[in-house]
């Protein structure tokens, strides 16, 4: 079994190579690509992801490239974890949005909007290479706005899954705060990526989440940042992206006053790979832990095997809607657990969904829509459009400073601009 990952040199990859040695009776990997344009950070990762391998006696073969057609030839199966434009453009993101009040963020709002124009026509580029190559390779994105992102690639008729941490990770620290194995949790994950709500959390075949918010509440809001009455109001647990669109004000207040997330990631970045290039190391350090991306690995791996071994195992997915939440599009892309098998993601049955939750997914799902059409063809006038449809900004002047915002701060990477 051969699987190659984009974006290879990342700083994220010795923790998805940690997750591939420990897990390999799941995934049995012969052969592992890493590629990259950055040749110089793909000899450090490569070279800490063999020495990982052999630490855990793996006996699989890791190579890296910078040339994508070769790197995707024979692969079963591709993982994109790429970011356009680097550190450098998601630093942008997050600070001119700040600048007319409005939430300076990776993956929602105008700072999401632009990282998407930016990433969806090289993805494509991508598939499409990798379709000529591997015509029955699978395409696993963990590539954000993952969302956007894999609606544009299944909307290519691309063999697509989207895969995101949010839910492996409450799947974990619930089964910490109820003292079980984390296999023993189940949880009704739904929604669009970056705005999930968990509705029940099952273990032995009992819905335990009141017991979870009455005992665990403070510790999981506290984890959230947000306010436990809300949380108790809602009886449900938001994903912490949900941050932006419930408490907006006070997170802009708050990204104001502190040096951007992606400043702290750059020089958490220069750190690891400081560390990476240290012949002795042979397993991935305590502080790649802080770089986000939590239990990736696990996921990964769970969600390529389903794939690859036809297993039908349920994993949370981003997959094709299809009538799954009937107020949505079939062609929008949603977040849910799914049965995945050799023929893709086959979303389970979902309850319907309550209003206070459908009314901010239909909107976000609108607005996806038209940033994809802008992602696809360009010009200022589909940049407003999904701005000015985005639940976060929704007023003409703010839509029409951000967007001759994003043009400016994104003109290399727009074809159109």
């Amino acid at each position: 079994m051969k699987l190659a990952v984009v974006g290879g040199g990342s700083t994220y990859t010795p923790e998805l190579i940690d997750g591939f040695a420990r897990l390999r009776d799941t995934l049995p990997l012969a052969e592992l690509v890493l590629i990259d344009p950055a040749a110089d950070r793909l000899e450090l990762v490569g070279g800490l992801a063999r020495r990982i391998f052999a630490r855990q006696g793996h006996p699989g073969r890791i190579s890296w490239t910078s040339d994508l057609d070769a790197g995707v030839d024979g692969a079963d199966a591709v993982l994109l974890q790429l970011r356009v434009g680097g550190q450098a453009a998601r630093n942008e993101d997050e600070t001119w949005p700040l600048d007319c009040g409005c939430v300076g963020q990776e993956t929602t709002g105008a700072g999401g909007l632009a990282k998407a124009l930016r990433t969806v026509p090289v993805v494509l580029d991508i598939a499409e290479r990798v379709r000529r190559r591997n015509p029955g390779a699978w395409i696993v994105d963990f590539t954000n706005p993952v969302g956007i992102v894999t609606r544009a690639l299944l909307t290519a008729g691309h063999r697509a899954v989207g895969l995101c941490n949010v839910a492996i990770g409450f799947q974990r620290k619930f089964a910490r705060h109820l003292g079980v194995a984390p296999e023993a949790v189940a949880l009704e994950h739904v929604g669009l990526n970056h705005l999930t709500w968990e509705r029940s959390v099952t273990v032995g075949g009992r819905n335990v989440l009141p017991e979870l918010l009455a005992e665990h509440g403070e510790a999981i809001a506290a984890d959230l940042h947000m306010p436990r009455e809300l949380l108790d109001r809602l009886g449900v647990v938001p994903s912490y992206y949900l941050r932006y669109f419930y408490q907006h004000d006070e997170v802009v207040r708050e990204l104001l006053g502190k040096p951007s997330r992606a400043a702290e990631v750059a020089e958490m970045e220069r750190q690891l790979l400081a560390l990476y290039g240290d012949p002795a190391l042979d397993e991935k350090p305590e502080l790649l832990g802080k770089r986000g991306g939590a239990f990736y690995s696990e996921a990964a791996v769970a969600l390529t095997s389903s794939l690859l071994r036809d297993t039908g195992d349920v994993q949370v997915v981003n997959t094709l809607n299809n009538g799954t939440l009937p107020f949505l599009p079939d062609d929008a892309v949603i977040e849910v657990p799914a049965s995945v098998d050799a023929r893709g993601a086959h979303p389970l049955p979902v309850r319907p969904l309550e209003p206070l939750f459908a009314g901010l997914v239909a909107g976000v799902t609108a607005y996806e829509h038209l940033a994809l059409e802008a992602a696809l063809k360009g010009g200022r006038g589909r940049v407003f459009d999904a701005l000015l449809a985005h639940p976060l900004i929704g007023q003409v002047a703010y839509a029409d400073r951000l967007t001759d915002d994003l043009v400016a701060h994104n003109r290399e990477h727009l074809a159109w601009a």
